[in-house]
């Protein structure tokens, strides 16, 4: 398969994927210590984790996240990351887990929590399924140092944690260990890259909502989505140069 096919593969498994999400994203979306959502808005019983958030028994059917914008998120996280890998047997490991990064980073936004049923199989997986790759010819990363980076770089979070529990969650401990995972597959430069971008976001990120006066210097915000766009950013550039 040539790579612009695969990019296009990987863009409509986005969106497939993406379209999916919806009621996962709203039934994960319950603030911290709450049980996850079983009902709509309007009290009625939401069956099932995935498609889209929407009640037939309610008058304005649509509920949380819509389906649109999550489709298209998706897509072009997908279809980034395959045009970065291109044809190597890593790319089926990162457009496996690239929807629950979505669906991780749309929680955490919405709510400041990241659910443990999705950030401690993420890393298991990652683990695993690169594990599975290491094994295929024409692999170009190593999985002992997605191992290393996955204890190093949940290591590091932990001891952030420690330091500020009010401003690291433990959530992001967790999820820091797929992260470290997916970023060592590429090496250490890749690791301290994806690290740093993460770091570099999120301090942007809170330095605009001080200067817009939304915040103050005090308020937490939720780091995850910016642990995983670093991540992304740093596994596209170590994909592009492996």
């Amino acid at each position: 398969m040539s790579t612009g096919l695969l990019v296009l593969a990987a863009a409509l498994w986005g969106a497939a994927a993406g379209a999916l999400l919806p009621r996962a994203a709203y039934r994960f979306s319950a603030p911290s210590g709450e049980p996850w959502r079983r009902e709509c808005p309007g009290g009625h019983a939401v069956r099932g984790w995935l498609g889209p958030a929407s009640c037939r028994a309610c008058a304005e059917p649509a509920y949380g996240p819509r389906t649109v914008p999550l489709a298209l998120a998706t897509a072009a996280v997908c279809a980034a990351l395959a045009a970065a890998t291109g044809t190597r047997p890593e790319v089926g490991v990162w457009l496996l887990l690239a929807p629950v990064g979505v669906l991780l980073t749309v929680v955490d936004f919405r709510v400041r929590r990241l659910p443990d049923p999705l950030t401690l199989p993420f890393a298991a997986a990652a683990l695993a399924l690169l594990g599975l790759t290491a094994l295929v010819p024409e692999h170009a990363g190593e999985w002992t140092t997605a191992l290393l980076g996955s204890l190093a770089l949940g290591g590091g979070y932990f001891v952030l944690f420690l330091v500020n529990p009010a401003g690291m969650g433990f959530g992001d401990v967790k999820l820091a260990l797929g992260a470290g995972a997916v970023l060592g597959w590429y090496g250490w430069p890749t690791v301290m890259l994806g690290t740093f971008a993460g770091f570099l976001l999120g301090a942007l990120y809170g330095a605009a909502l001080v200067l817009t006066r939304r915040a103050t210097r005090k308020t937490a915000i939720p780091f995850g989505p910016f642990l995983i766009t670093g991540a992304l950013l740093g596994l596209l550039i170590g994909a592009y140069t492996a």
